[in-house]
């Protein structure tokens, strides 16, 4: 059976197979990020130490915006808002607001093939910022050689809200040089001061991107869900549902590390419209990530 061991002390939930192949590690009280993965014995993701979650974000679900807001100031239906801008160097709003909360498990279920973990957040005060109220419930799916996390955003408001959805894992390879990203795209986002969204550009995917020692901090708008990761060890293909598909690629200061960010919407949004979705009132939005891992041979 697969077990899960809940450390009260620290809110952390661990998983894992009763071969070890698979094992998993979420901090629930950072916004329930998952720190640790690893499928079919192959490390997938790890902890980013001497970097901080606080500057990383890693595994963060993002909502109610992917990536930025230009110096937090958006409007919806006439009215403006302020959100606090949390990334102080470019005076922007980063990375949405529920990547520090703290989420309590509604239900676990584990069986010999899998774990099974339901994790949720409520949202009851409205800010200044974001002034509606809304439920975040996650879906963690374990098996031995892959990974579906599953999110369904209800809002609680009386009024309608603007929103995105994103995920920030960062994914380790034994020899980042000789890994790519294999993804079918015709168009990429042009990003200006402060990586905010400017315009689109044409771009070809036909051949996987190699990272080699790229610098990366791009978003790509995707013709297909699915995205593959090639590394030397190991294959990781990842799909998405949803119509609007986007994927942020961002190369940290820490070797042979990449962070693959699949999101519905763009940097600013909240502000360009690009991907930006509607939630009436009483009504829930649902989204799943799908990671399936296959060793290179």
């Amino acid at each position: 059976m697969y077990s899960v061991n809940h450390n009260k002390v620290s809110n952390v939930l661990e998983v894992e197979s009763p071969n070890k192949k698979l094992y998993a590690k979420i901090y629930l009280d950072e916004g329930a990020s998952l720190q640790e993965l690893t499928l079919s014995g192959q490390a997938i993701i790890q902890d980013l130490s001497p970097l901080t979650y606080a500057n990383t974000y890693a595994s963060s679900i993002l909502f109610p915006f992917a990536n930025r807001v230009k110096g937090g100031v958006y409007t919806f239906e006439g009215d403006t808002y302020q959100l606090e801008a949390n990334q102080r160097e470019e005076h922007n709003a980063l990375h949405g607001l529920v990547y520090n909360k703290t989420f309590s498990v509604v239900d676990g279920q584990v069986d010999v093939n899998s774990a099974t973990l339901i994790l949720e957040y409520n949202e009851t005060n409205a800010s200044v910022g974001f002034p509606y109220t809304y439920h975040i419930q996650l879906k963690y799916v374990f098996s031995q050689e892959g990974l579906s996390l599953g999110v369904i955003v209800k809002n609680t408001s009386s009024k309608a809200f603007p929103f995105t959805l994103g995920w920030h894992p960062y994914f380790c390879s034994d020899n980042l040089y000789e890994s790519e990203i294999q993804m079918d795209s015709s168009q990429k986002i042009v990003l200006g001061e402060g990586n905010i969204t400017k315009g689109v550009e044409k771009t070809n995917t036909e051949s996987p991107l190699k990272i080699k020692d790229q610098q990366l901090d791009d978003c790509w708008i995707l013709n297909s869900d699915e995205v593959v990761f090639k590394t030397p060890k190991y294959h990781l293909q990842f799909n998405a549902t949803g119509d609007n598909n986007y994927l942020q690629l961002y190369t940290p200061p820490k070797t042979n590390t990449i962070a693959i960010e699949p999101t519905t919407g763009v940097s600013d949004s909240l502000n360009n419209k690009i991907g930006l979705q509607i939630l009436q009132p009483n009504e829930a939005h649902n989204m799943e990530w799908r990671l399936k891992i296959k060793e290179d041979h």
